[in-house]
């Protein structure tokens, strides 16, 4: 058995479900990318649409009854290394809002494109829910 997640507030997804919960509590997140919950882009920019896919992820998790520290891994699709390398310093205080000081287990994998054509980065997550 399984759950679909789908924070309170967020247009209905097309086609896949942002999280799906299993009885054991692992939360399973699709990639979430730097749109809002109205599916709307407020930022052109690659630190803004991270820390926007990193919230997402978060009311995803939240949604689920999890909090930061149940994220237990995440794996980002980013379109420009190049970016990403010369902002690091932005993307980790960025990340720190968000997610505080908690570093899962992640992978980062440079693409040529997001379906969304948009969008900089994408960002898949799994997480463990405690149950009971």
């Amino acid at each position: 058995m399984h759950e679909i997640i789908h924070p309170e507030g967020w247009a209905p997804a097309k086609g896949y479900a942002n999280g799906v919960l299993t009885a054991d509590g692992r939360l399973f997140i699709g990639g979430q990318i730097g749109w809002t919950a109205g599916q709307r882009f407020e930022s052109r920019d690659f630190v803004g649409q991270a820390e926007q896919a990193l919230r997402n992820i978060l009311a995803v998790v939240e949604a689920a009854g999890g909090a930061p520290e149940h994220i237990t891994r995440l794996t980002w699709y980013v379109t420009d290394k190049r970016e990403y390398l010369a902002r690091q310093g932005e993307m980790g205080a960025a990340y720190r809002r968000v997610l505080g000081r908690h570093f899962p287990a992640m992978t980062m994998v440079v693409v040529a494109g997001l379906v969304e054509d948009e969008a900089l980065v994408e960002i898949e997550a799994t997480a463990v829910i405690p149950r009971g």
